[in-house]
């Protein structure tokens, strides 16, 4: 008798935020996919448009195969915190990461299976290609992240850190667990997983467009009116930065990488500290002390940085220059 094992239950992590025009897009998406057993959890961040509410009318009628389950924050968790609490409640061996912007092919889930299995079931991280979609829904070029592949050691990771796109990715089970939840304002979700994946069961790459990757998401590259604005994505940015790199300690000390991952890291501490620290400085005495004292930091960058904490009016001809420019382009 043909005894083939069974097919494995997967989850969908779709996480959604201020998304109210494209969220029944990516719902859609996920209901429709031809794999099962599949569950999808969606949910919310505590979003202030009607991204929940689209939510509901989208799952309201579902009728299908798969387990769907809703959810919405009480407060608003952030990308990795957001999907460390899906991936916490999922019950499948394969976690899909999908996001409320983007939309999933409905072969996703079963070609990432069928590539997970025909390897043993032995990658932590499957990477898909993607295609490039605009604000109006048509689709562009392909876009195609760093062959994951090459990455077979730690080594090759401390040589050069891949170019991701998280929507596309897929994460074991085990991988999680083995590592635990992503702390609480670690933003590049995508990198510290692929760190986790390549320093344990290993990361690969199917190269297939599998996911409509949205422009202009959450991760977009802002333009910013003034100097204000820059200041504080520049403070929240460096928030984002200090829990990296505690995260990718942690995950390195699991691993037995911590001593080599301490050295590794030590030049970018010394940065985000630094920073940190000027802009939290309560004086500008303490601020100079700061800059003539952080010898670990190149020169150029805190001096910068001191600009900016200290004197932030000396850039606004910089940012005015930036938007005569963009209003002079035809």
């Amino acid at each position: 008798m043909n005894s083939s094992p069974p097919r494995p239950l997967v989850s969908i992590l779709l996480i959604a935020f201020n998304q109210e025009t494209v969220i029944a897009d990516a719902v859609r998406a996920a209901l429709a996919q031809t794999y099962e057993p599949l569950e999808i959890l969606i949910s919310d961040d505590n979003s202030r448009d009607r991204t929940f509410e689209i939510i509901e009318a989208t799952v309201r009628d579902y009728a299908g195969p798969h387990r769907v389950s809703i959810h919405r924050n009480e407060q608003n968790l952030g990308i990795s915190a957001h999907l460390s609490a899906l991936a916490m409640r999922a019950q499948g061996e394969l976690l899909f990461v999908a996001a409320g912007d983007d939309v999933s092919a409905p072969e996703r889930c079963a070609r990432v299976v069928d590539y997970w299995i025909t390897r043993e079931r032995r990658p932590d991280l499957i990477a898909t290609d993607l295609v490039d979609m605009d604000d109006a829904g048509q689709t562009h070029e392909r876009l195609a992240p760093t062959e994951l592949d090459a990455y077979r050691s730690f080594d090759d990771w401390l040589a050069k850190r891949p170019h991701l796109i998280g929507a596309a990715h897929t994460w074991s089970r085990r991988l999680f667990e083995r590592f635990g939840p992503l702390m609480s304002g670690a933003a590049a979700e995508d990198q510290l997983m692929t760190f986790r994946a390549i320093i344990s069961g290993g990361a690969l790459s199917l190269r297939e467009p599998l996911v409509r990757y949205r422009r202009g998401g959450l991760s977009r590259k802002r333009r910013y009116a003034n100097v204000a604005a820059f200041v504080e994505r520049m403070r929240l940015s460096n928030r984002h930065a200090l829990a990296e790199v505690a995260q990718l300690q942690q995950d390195a000390d699991i691993a037995g990488l911590g001593v080599r991952m301490r050295e590794h890291l030590a030049p970018k501490l010394a940065r985000e500290r630094y920073t940190e620290s000027i802009f939290e400085a309560k004086s500008l005495g303490a601020r100079v002390r700061l800059l003539l004292g952080s010898a670990g930091v190149k020169a150029g960058f805190r001096i910068r940085m001191f600009f900016y904490a200290a004197c932030p009016a000396v850039y606004a001809p910089v940012f005015w220059l930036k938007r005569a420019a963009r209003g002079a382009r035809p």
